[in-house]
């Protein structure tokens, strides 16, 4: 039993409540420890609280956080690494104290790394590498990491997993497990929803960072998303140096995106890089639905030649394409004000339940997200959404699905880099172009549908949405709207778009009169972009991807725009 349980590389919360319930000893042992020092922190905060010393003591606490969950070990520090990332649960103080749990933690010794290193791949480490560092470069909290170079010359960094890791995390999430069971209902209301289910969340996804092997199959599946993409860069495996608690990977020159003096110094363009991280973000979430779900500072590198490189695949998660779509439509309900369809989003994504009534929801929804996307468009990040979602948490039966969990905090991670390269990123400056094209291309008739109910709603065509998007566009001063037009007008000039055409040229005429004034109002929002060389150019592209028999066909169709644009500009 025990053998079994020690070897296993999945998480099963009824195999490991078996094992520990027949060995209380080692479960009370645990828990005293685990409760001595705790309790021992809480104490220290109630003091400070009783004293009027919180704020003088407030960087010395921090600390004791981060040494404490260090003690307690590697299942600890991984709770720490994702309250690290949670500045809606965590203050600002101790939020950058456990930032250093990221990468900053003490190693274990080379000795022991090598013996392991033998061990797992059946030869010493003078056999396989040429040359190896003689202490770790990084330490984290489930293995650490040598630098060195195989005898064929490759560069490769060595993960090494830390020892007895399977006795401390089984030992851990069964005290954990049990405690969320027991505390669950006396917690407020949503906080204690579902708490062991959260808890067999976190446990499922550290079996999977154990598994090095599964590890280096994620970075291989990470790398063929992303094969065509120039900006990023995914580290080579060598398979032949693998085991479940080996990994060797090609070395990654480059520098953490948090070390802002070295990117500057190496002339290198935050606002590429940025773009970069925030694109290759969302083509995770919305096209390839394989997304990386522990993108912190530490695992996100600048290269030299202006890439962004993705290191450890541990922490990964998927998507299915029921789950992207529903996503896109959020997205496009939040930014039409549709809060009705936006809270049966929120049922079909797992926030609500199927039986909840959405009733009351609608105009909390209404009343929180109000603004998000109106006159403070460019104040929009994910930050405030989750800060002002949180609102409702307590209110209404929401709670978060364990996978959103994951990409909330990859989302609020990812922009908090952005924000520390450029304080002045606002994330609907890159989202939003992206958005627009991957709308506009409609790869699938899922994605056409849903550019139809940006700009259509009960058969008619939305004037105030089209004029809403061009806004946001124009909000971002490096966004040229013409490229991003011409595959609008690619689009409706392809075959794919003929209802959209037709339904285009039936809104301008629509209710028996000519839409001037809204497409005066559409002109002045463009027409600063809208020079005579940049038409010309767009024009040219269109034409040489559209057949002269088919543009032929569109003459009278323009010929409207044309007239309608015209009286526009002399009313």
């Amino acid at each position: 039993m025990q053998t079994l349980l020690f070897e296993s590389r999945v998480y099963d919360p009824t195999v490991i409540a078996r094992f520990y319930s027949r060995r209380p000893w080692k479960v009370l042992w645990r828990s005293l420890q685990i409760f001595w020092w705790v309790g021992a922190f809480a104490l220290g905060l109630q003091s400070d609280r009783w004293f009027n010393r919180e704020e003088r003591n407030l960087e010395k606490r921090a600390i004791q956080l981060r040494q404490l969950l260090t003690r307690l070990g590697p299942t600890f520090i991984k709770v720490g690494q994702a309250l690290s990332t949670r500045p809606d649960l965590i203050r600002k103080d101790f939020l950058e104290e456990l930032t250093k749990l990221q990468d900053q933690l003490p190693p274990f010794p080379t000795t022991l790394a090598m013996a392991i290193l033998e061990a797992e791949l059946g030869y010493s480490a003078d056999e396989i590498f040429k040359q190896i560092s003689s202490e770790p470069v990084a330490a984290a909290s489930l293995g650490q990491v040598y630098q060195g170079q195989l005898h064929s010359g490759e560069a490769v960094a060595i993960k090494v997993q830390r020892p007895n890791l399977i006795p401390v995390l089984t030992c851990d999430l069964f005290i954990m497990r049990f405690a969320a069971k027991l505390l669950g209902p006396f917690l407020p209301l949503n906080l204690g929803h579902d708490l062991s289910m959260i808890v067999d969340e976190f446990g499922s996804k550290l079996f999977e960072e154990i598994d090095y092997l599964n590890e280096g199959r994620n970075a291989e599946l990470f790398a063929a998303n992303f094969q065509d993409d120039p900006t990023v860069k995914v580290p080579r495996i060598f398979w032949r140096y693998c085991s479940g608690k080996i990994l060797t990977l090609e070395w990654i020159n480059g520098f953490k995106l948090t070390d802002i003096a070295s990117i500057q110094a190496a002339s290198l363009d935050t606002d590429k890089l940025i773009e970069a991280g925030v694109t290759s973000g969302l083509q995770q979430l919305l096209e390839h639905g394989f997304f990386h779900a522990d993108p912190h500072p530490g695992n996100l590198f600048a290269m030299a030649d202006g890439r962004m490189a993705y290191i450890d695949f541990g922490m990964m998660d998927q998507l299915s394409q029921e789950t992207k779509e529903t996503l896109v439509d959020a997205v496009v309900h939040l930014l039409n004000q549709d809060y009705e369809h936006l809270a049966a989003d929120f049922v079909k994504l797992g926030f609500l339940t199927p039986e909840t009534d959405i009733r009351p929801i609608i105009p909390a929804l209404e009343m929180v997200l109000g603004d998000a996307l109106g006159a403070k468009v460019r104040d929009f990040n994910f930050k405030t959404i989750t800060d002002r979602f949180s609102e409702l948490m307590y209110e209404y039966p929401f709670r978060v699905p364990a996978k959103f969990a994951l990409i909330i905090r990859s989302l609020v991670t990812q922009e908090g880099v952005a924000l520390s390269l450029n304080p002045d990123f606002k994330i609907v400056d890159i989202a939003y172009p992206y958005v627009a094209r991957r709308l506009l291309r409609g790869e699938t008739p899922s994605l056409r549908r849903r550019l139809l109910e940006i700009l259509f709603k009960d058969g008619k065509f939305q004037w105030q949405r089209l004029e809403n998007l061009l806004r946001i566009a124009r909000n971002d001063e490096q966004f040229d709207i013409l490229p991003t037009a011409s595959l609008g007008i690619q689009f409706l000039m392809s075959e794919d778009g003929r209802y959209i055409r037709n339904r285009l040229i039936l809104a301008i005429t629509e209710d028996d009169r000519l839409h001037t004034e809204e497409v005066q109002k559409l002109w002045n929002l463009v027409k600063d972009d809208v020079t005579p060389s940049k038409v010309l150019g767009v024009a040219w592209d269109v034409l040489l991807q559209t057949s002269v028999e088919r543009a032929a066909g569109l003459i009278p169709p323009v010929a409207a725009f044309a007239d309608s644009f015209q009286s526009a500009q002399s009313s």
